[in-house]
């Protein structure tokens, strides 16, 4: 692996897209690990699991990836935070499963911390030289809200107001607060193929009338653009005629468009899909350099939509996806193919995640990976 596979031109029409082998390549899935997922905001959960006092959840942070072991507590003042699950003694996992805590014990030797992740005992230490100090404590990560949503990370190399600002500030409109999980419409799914592929295919805008004929018949493709922002990107979906669309307020920049759907993604592996009905999160979870975990999750705001416009038959969109995603992924791997080219029109949003992964790969890594990264100011 050379840095020189992720040199992607800033101008698109000059541009050539990432070579195939990124998408085939262990020795570059094991890199963005620490390269791109470690430095990286990731969805923890729904902030309405956590809201009672004494309430922990754990959680695995990019199972098969990160796969690291995370708990959520709140506390007796309803603090919600993210900490590590791992014991600062001897490494064991202290919290197996939801429930209520005053405080959370490692069942293995006993040792003890409070709520806000504090040390607070353990057993036969008292001649111990320099103990207790602030390597006892289980190490927080930053944590952050939107809406129902809650977010983390190891080390998030941009601030999270920052990431997160143009999705907020474009649908400020809707209750996002209001919103409510979904589980009956929530749904993984699990594709052969690699993530970046499948992000891949859903930042451009070429493919919607040749896989999704559905969709197509309800989209104003001559209307549908891609809008470009620091660390991510916007595809505004156009309602033909006849069809949903947001009510939009007169002051919103897309006041005089019928937007029938939001689709923003987020670099490097969140996609906000707002449709008149709520809003279907989706987090793309690398399992392997071949192996993708895509999860649905639903947010709904106006259940009487479901069913209607471009925000419904979203199980029938992916699977179409998934079906010519898995197909490319067997395309890539071929000794005959390595680069192509981008459609200036069309492809906006690939180009501007190949030029973002390409950035991080390149920064540097320290010696002992991403768990001594330190966040970006």
């Amino acid at each position: 692996m050379t840095i020189r596979d992720f040199e992607i031109d800033k101008d698109i029409r000059r541009a050539s897209t990432l070579p195939a082998r990124v998408y085939s390549d262990p020795e570059y899935f094991e890199a963005q690990k620490d390269r791109v997922f470690a430095r990286s905001w990731q969805y923890v959960g729904d902030a309405a699991a956590v809201k009672a006092p004494g309430r922990v959840a754990p959680l695995t942070l990019l199972e098969g990836c990160l796969s690291e072991p995370l708990v959520i507590t709140s506390d007796d003042e309803g603090t919600v935070r993210c900490l590590s699950n791992v014991c600062t003694h001897r490494g064991s996992i202290i919290v197996e499963g939801e429930g209520h805590a005053r405080n959370l014990r490692c069942r293995y030797h006993g040792r003890r911390f409070n709520l806000d992740g504090k040390f607070v005992s353990m057993p036969e230490f008292d001649t111990t030289v320099g103990f207790p100090s602030e390597k006892d404590d289980l190490p927080q990560l930053p944590l952050e809200r939107f809406g129902p949503l809650l977010f983390s990370g190891l080390a998030p190399e941009m601030p999270f107001g920052d990431w997160i600002g143009p999705v907020r500030e474009r649908v400020e409109f809707m209750p996002i607060d209001q919103f409510a999980r979904d589980l009956a419409t929530t749904q993984d799914y699990l594709i052969s193929a690699n993530w970046a592929l499948y992000c891949d295919n859903y930042l451009e805008e070429f493919h919607i009338p040749y896989v999704h004929a559905g969709l197509a018949e309800k989209l104003d493709y001559s209307g549908y653009r891609t809008e470009r922002f620091r660390w991510g990107n916007l595809q505004l979906g156009i309602a033909k005629a006849g069809e949903p669309a947001f009510e939009l307020p007169k002051s919103h920049p897309n006041a005089n468009d019928r937007v029938g759907a939001f689709y923003f993604w987020l670099f490097p592996n969140i996609m906000f899909n707002f449709y008149p009905w709520g809003l279907s999160l989706n987090v793309v979870a690398p399992l392997s350099v071949g192996r993708t975990k895509v999860s649905f999750l639903s947010y709904v705001w106006n259940p009487g939509l479901r069913e209607s416009g471009v925000g419904a038959g979203l199980h029938r969109v992916e699977m179409e996806d998934e079906e010519v995603v898995e197909s490319v992924q067997r395309g890539v791997r071929s000794r005959l193919y390595d680069r192509g080219r981008y459609s200036e029109r069309r492809e906006v949003g690939t180009h501007h995640f190949h030029e973002l992964l390409a950035d991080f790969m390149r920064r540097p890594v320290g010696n002992n990976g991403a768990s001594r990264l330190t966040p970006r100011e």
